[in-house]
């Protein structure tokens, strides 16, 4: 199952996963969703950075339209470079190895959930990541909005 599923994440600095959205197929309608889900997350998203390579989900007119009207910065992964989009890719590889590989689910409704817990009950809340001299994306971002 985990290998069809398509997810699109928005990172904010800080490690936090603002927006994410799911969706069984990649589209530029699902990589637009999460962007959008991150603008709502955030009292003003310029500046937030969408995980984003050339496919044409990012390089479709909605999607480029959305994230000039927002000031929102484009991370294209360039060819060859595989240290852009490091901290998405990251975390990727923590959601299957935390998460994705562990389980069988039933249906996409199944991964949806267990996805939805594992970000927003865990990842976010709970994990503590060295990078973040062992706090939680959440209170590193408290700390760093009051």
């Amino acid at each position: 199952m985990a290998g069809d599923i398509g997810r699109r994440l928005v990172l904010k600095r800080l490690q936090k996963i603002i927006g994410w959205a799911y969706s069984t197929t990649m589209t530029a309608e699902l990589a637009l969703k999460a962007v959008e889900n991150a603008c709502l997350n955030l009292n003003d998203p310029t500046g937030i950075i969408p995980q984003s390579d050339l496919g044409t989900q990012y390089t479709s007119d909605m999607f480029e339209k959305y994230i000039i009207k927002h000031k929102i910065r484009y991370s294209y992964s360039r060819k060859g470079c595989p240290y852009d989009n490091a901290c998405i890719k990251l975390f990727h590889s923590l959601l299957k190895k935390e998460e994705v590989n562990l389980n069988t689910y039933i249906d996409s409704n199944d991964a949806y959930n267990a996805i939805f817990e594992y970000i927003e009950s865990w990842y976010n809340h709970k994990r503590i990541h060295s990078s973040l001299n062992y706090q939680t994306p959440n209170a590193v971002h408290a700390v760093g909005t009051a």
